[in-house]
Parts: structure tokens; C-alpha cells; sequence
């Protein structure tokens, strides 16, 4: 029996109490990386802890909460601004890509609503690239080294073969499927090694029919800003509010299939490629 099957038998002979301490002691181990790093690795885990508080007082405290707050804070300010809107409409589409109870789709559907079909999809293209690219920029910057921590090096080394294979390809295919969440997409290019250049054109093309489908979803709903919810009965701002939490759960729903999937694969790689 040589050297490297010896060692192969005596990590398998690790319990999975041992296997469990090694991989928290490793997440909380930080002393490889810079200050700039570990603010990175910080403003993330603040973005998390923020996010699932968001997600659990919208679900299980005031269901209507996330429809109020696209309302209020986003479809009435920007129909009312008229022309100033479209520069409110990208600064929150490129905000809103920080947090998980706010989807980039449920802002989509809002383009319908405020301008119809036509522009809301013009404008959705333009706020998808606003949103892609800080995000793509933010986990390029600190988000790798989080991942490593949490999905370990050999997922993520998958994904950079994955991406030097089919490249624009893969993200324009990512785009383009309604249902798939659009911004850990983002999230994810930054993570792996790929071109900036060949991420924003995959983007572009793969937001164009994205954004014209929920443009179209969002004008088809008949709801027509302002929406003034003191004038409107319960039972319809509920089946509205409904409706948006929904639409979400299907998104996290997707998202947390997609990311089970592929971290079962990318052991699957790592095992094979072992051998």
C-alpha cells in the first residue's frame, strides 16, 4: 500500500464529530487574510444576519410587509418622480441585489406596473446590468474566501473549470431562465475566475427576455400606481401581497435546490477527480 492511499484511509477513518470541529474551527479562522478581507467577509455576514431577519419577520410577523415596501418606498416615489424616477428605479435595482427579501424579480415586475410592457422591460435591462455588476463586483472583491469557508475550495474550483469551459455561454443560459434568481448569479460569477468583460455581455443578452417577461407579468397584474393602500380593502392588498410573497418562495425555493444540487456534485468532482 503506497503513501497516498494510506492517507486516503485514515481521513476516512475520521469521525464526524472530528470532521464537524475542523470545519468550524476553520470558518472562524481568519488570520490568513487582509483587514480589506475580512471587512469584506464582515459586511456579508451583516448582509446574511439582516437578510433572515427580513425574511422571518415578512413570513411569520406582517405578510404584507415586503408588498408595502415595494409600494411605498418603490413603485409610488418613482411614478410620481416621473423622468427623475429612472435614476431613483437604478439605485434601488442595484441596492436592492445587498439583500435576499428583495429579488431583483419582484422589482422586474414592478417595470410593468410603472411603465408597461415596452419600457418596463427597457428599463429592467438597464437595472438588471446595474445590479449584476455590483454585485459581480462586491463578490469578486470579498466574497471568495467567505465561500471557500462555508462550501470549501473544491465547489468553487469546479465552478472556475465549469466557467473557462462554456463561459458567456453558461451565464447567458443563467439569465435567460425566468425562475432561476438572478442575483446569487451575479454572486456567484464574481466568485470564480472569469472575465468582467464576458460576464456583462452573457448578462446583457441573458437580461432581455427576463426582464420583458416580468414586465409583461408585472403590467398583466391591472394594478396601476399610485397605489394608495388607505383606499384600498384588505382582502385585495392581501391577494396582491400574496401574490409577491409567492413569487419569492418560489425563487428561494429554486435557489435552495440549485445550491443542495450542485454542492452534492461538486463532491461528486472532488471524489472522482481524487481517484
Amino acid at each position: 500500500m503506497n503513501e497516498t492511499q494510506n492517507i486516503k484511509l485514515e481521513k476516512e477513518k475520521e469521525s464526524f464529530s472530528i470532521k464537524l470541529k475542523k470545519y468550524f474551527k476553520n470558518l472562524f479562522d481568519f488570520s490568513k487574510y487582509t483587514k480589506k478581507t475580512i471587512l469584506y467577509i464582515a459586511f456579508f455576514i451583516v448582509l446574511f444576519v439582516v437578510s433572515l431577519g427580513l425574511l422571518y419577520y415578512m413570513y411569520f410577523i406582517d405578510e404584507i410587509f415586503l408588498y408595502q415596501l415595494v409600494v411605498e418606498w418603490f413603485i409610488n416615489p418613482i411614478f410620481l418622480l416621473g423622468f427623475m424616477g429612472i435614476f431613483l428605479f437604478i439605485a434601488i435595482m442595484a441596492i436592492q441585489g445587498l439583500l435576499v427579501p428583495i429579488p431583483s424579480e419582484i422589482v422586474l415586475l414592478a417595470t410593468g406596473m410603472i411603465w408597461g410592457w415596452f419600457m418596463g422591460g427597457i428599463m429592467g435591462i438597464i437595472g438588471s446590468m446595474a445590479a449584476g455588476l455590483l454585485c459581480f463586483y462586491i463578490s469578486k472583491k470579498g466574497g471568495r474566501p467567505l465561500a471557500e469557508k462555508f462550501v470549501g475550495k473544491s465547489a468553487l474550483k469546479m465552478a472556475d473549470d465549469l466557467i473557462q469551459k462554456y463561459g458567456t455561454g453558461a451565464i447567458i443560459v443563467a439569465r435567460f431562465l425566468p425562475f432561476v434568481a438572478f442575483d446569487p448569479i451575479s454572486y456567484a460569477s464574481g466568485l470564480v475566475d472569469m472575465d468582467v468583460k464576458k460576464y456583462s455581455l452573457g448578462t446583457l443578452i441573458g437580461s432581455i427576455p427576463r426582464a420583458f417577461f416580468y414586465s409583461w407579468l408585472g403590467a398583466s397584474l391591472g394594478i396601476n400606481p399610485p397605489i394608495i393602500f388607505s383606499e384600498l380593502p384588505m382582502s385585495q392588498i392581501e391577494i396582491q401581497a400574496a401574490f409577491f410573497n409567492n413569487v419569492l418562495l418560489i425563487i428561494l425555493s429554486v435557489l435552495v435546490v440549485m445550491f443542495a444540487a450542485y454542492y452534492i456534485i461538486s463532491k461528486y468532482w472532488e471524489k472522482k477527480k481524487g481517484d
